[in-house]
């Protein structure tokens, strides 16, 4: 079968005139940007920088970077640049670790946070003939709803189950003949063992073949666990609300990185220490430009997520859009223990080989007597005794010892002993120290 695209002139746009079209599309968005924005015209400003100095895409490090806090510091609309009354939606991160942010979308950013989703769920195989299930919520989080615009863009049955009640997800699957899924990646893990609870075998007694997962950092190694008990290809779809939620970036059958649609999303790739820009194939930080967003332009902003531009621009799929690897981790997620830093995909990366573990995993920090612990906590598959429950938490302990550089206590607890997540995102990192490290 040859290969499918949503907008195949786009997806397959010749460089050149790719180029052309984030030109004129970024001139007009520092343009907008600064003259309806408040922060970027004071920011641009204290630089030295007018619209008019930029002329195109390389001209890119001469405009101020936005972050995070950025956005908190304007909360609620100080990013806005356009009237409130041509605002039709409003979305918003969870706000666990500080003030909320906002992505706030005029009737043409739907239409282009649409295209984009459906140029990304039909690189992931969804079709007219597909019957979705979209298990994300449909809130202030942009998952479900960004999954939904995508997918009615393209045509499919769409099943729009939300979040949580795990075993009707199942049977809704079942009775409606659910042939692709999409969801947080914990959460389909929830699922996975939701249906074995049932006396279900998701690869025999469910018609799910294809799934798109996001969200959250997941390595090859759990993917190759989810495909296996799904017998599903799997996708790594991403985004995030300050862009447009899920649709940013997804990668293809091939799996060899994610195509980003650089139409609507200028990428760099820059050392989070100094924020100099680094060139393909060098791991660092993301930022994203956006080039056809009306509400809120965002320039430069700091995603906090670590990864490399792929050199290559050609792909066995024929898309031409620039592609990134999947994410390594966030800037936010490492933690320090005894000077020693810790990535908690990295601790995944290495559990995940192991056939005898099953996929809910926890990492805990404590702190006694001035010194840091580090403890993994694991599940096996099936029930073990407590002989070879130790023998498997030394070999463990050695791996992750050579991995991370520090020596972790591994506890294999028994099947389904870990709490589970039915809506939102994984805890997997506790950490119990009283004083952080800095």
């Amino acid at each position: 079968m040859g290969e499918r695209y949503y907008n195949e002139r786009m997806e397959r746009i010749d460089r050149k005139e790719l180029l052309e079209l984030q030109n004129r599309r970024f001139r007009a968005t520092v343009k907008h940007a600064y003259e309806n924005v408040q922060y970027y015209k004071k920011a641009m400003d204290e630089k030295g920088v007018k619209p008019e100095d930029i002329k195109g895409v390389e001209d890119i490090s001469k405009l101020p970077f936005t972050t995070k806090q950025t956005l908190r510091d304007n909360y609620p609309f100080g990013m806005m640049a356009v009237p409130k009354d041509e605002i039709v939606e409003i979305h918003a991160t969870s706000g666990t670790t500080g003030q909320p942010t906002l992505g706030l979308y005029t009737v043409n950013d739907i239409e282009v946070w649409s295209e984009v989703s459906a140029r990304s769920l039909t690189m992931s195989g969804l079709t007219k003939q597909d019957i979705f299930q979209i298990t994300p919520s449909f809130g202030m989080f942009t998952g479900g709803f960004g999954f939904y615009h995508g997918a009615r863009k393209i045509g499919a049955f769409i099943v729009p189950a939300g979040a949580g009640f795990s075993k009707r997800q199942i049977q809704y699957m079942i009775d409606f003949g659910t042939t692709m899924v999409c969801a947080v990646v914990s959460y389909i893990l929830r699922l996975t063992e939701t249906a074995h609870e049932m006396g279900i075998d998701p690869a025999k007694d469910t018609q799910v073949r294809k799934g798109v997962f996001g969200s959250e950092i997941w390595t090859e190694e759990m993917k190759k666990k989810i495909s296996k008990a799904w017998e599903m290809d799997v996708y790594d779809i991403y985004g995030f609300t300050e862009l447009c939620g899920p649709g940013v970036a997804n990668d293809c059958k091939y799996h060899e990185g994610l195509h980003v649609w650089e139409d609507h999303f200028l990428i760099e790739v820059i050392d989070p220490k100094t924020g100099e820009q680094l060139g393909p194939e060098e791991e660092g930080e993301l930022v994203f430009t956006t080039l056809t967003k009306e509400a809120m332009p965002l320039l430069r902003y700091r995603s906090r997520d670590l990864a490399k531009v792929i050199d290559s621009i050609e792909c066995d799929c024929g898309r031409t859009h620039r592609r990134i690897t999947p994410i390594r981790g966030r800037l936010d997620d490492m933690i320090k223990v005894r000077g020693v830093g810790v990535w908690p995909s990295a601790v995944e990366q290495t559990i995940m080989k192991y056939p005898e573990i099953g996929m809910e995993y926890q990492i805990q920090v404590t702190r006694k007597e001035a010194l840091d612990y580090l403890k993994i906590l694991v599940e096996s598959k099936e029930k073990m005794d407590e002989f070879r429950k130790r023998e498997l938490a030394d070999k463990l302990s050695e791996e992750l010892h050579n991995v991370l550089m520090i020596k972790p206590e591994v506890e294999v607890l028994d099947p389904m002993t870990l709490p589970r997540q039915e809506v939102g995102k994984a805890k997997r990192v506790i950490d119990n120290r009283q004083v952080q490290h800095t």
